[in-house]
């Protein structure tokens, strides 16, 4: 897949005909999901990022993130355009359980979502796993890879989250645009495996 740039030369296909999908971008407190937005969208992503107050300690869980100093309080989004016309946008959910009663009314319409896992506490991702699986949206694992944390491959991480051997765990760090893009071209390959078998 071509991803199509800002450059004028591509402007045909922003205008064009586009498919639009829906993706969502899951996962715990602190573990990415405004960077991964951040960092692959070809828009100013929008974020609701507020600092994280007195008013927070006992209500959100900071283990493994005390350094974190803000907190996204509704969503991030991003758009991106794939040459060819397909247009993804981006839905970052809040990570915090005070929040989750948000997350129904971005599932409506996803085609798919990423479920972003930080190794050093993959507690965090269950929520998230829970969450699609009930409802029948497709997901990859993307676990992002922490510097200090131990290595772990796809297949450790898939029996730690005891999910199923059809479903795409891939290792990234999403500060580098490539490797969210390699997270997006294993979720929109798995979705389209999915809809073919059906």
């Amino acid at each position: 897949m071509n991803f199509a740039t800002s450059d004028p030369s591509h402007r045909e296909v922003a205008d064009a005909p586009t498919v639009a999908l829906k993706l969502l971008v899951a996962g715990g407190f602190g573990v990415g999901k405004t960077t991964l937005v951040g960092a692959i969208s070809e828009i100013r992503p929008l974020r609701t990022e507020e600092d994280l107050t007195d008013a927070s300690v006992g209500v959100d869980d900071t283990t493994g993130v005390e350094r974190k100093s803000t907190t996204t309080v509704a969503m991030d989004f991003g758009r991106l355009t794939f040459s060819g016309g397909l247009r993804i946008y981006l839905f970052g959910t809040p990570g915090q359980e005070r929040f989750w009663f948000m997350w129904d009314e971005m599932a409506y319409g996803a085609t798919g979502a990423i479920v972003l896992a930080d190794t050093r506490r993959l507690e965090s991702s269950f929520a998230s796993i829970d969450f699609f699986e009930q409802r029948g949206i497709p997901f990859v694992v993307a676990a992002n890879c922490f510097e200090g944390a131990d290595r772990h491959s796809p297949d450790e991480i898939r029996d730690a989250l005891d999910i199923g051997r059809e479903v795409p765990v891939v290792l990234c760090d999403v500060r580098q645009r490539e490797s969210v893009k390699n997270i997006l071209v294993n979720l929109i390959e798995y979705v389209l495996k999915l809809t073919n078998a059906a």
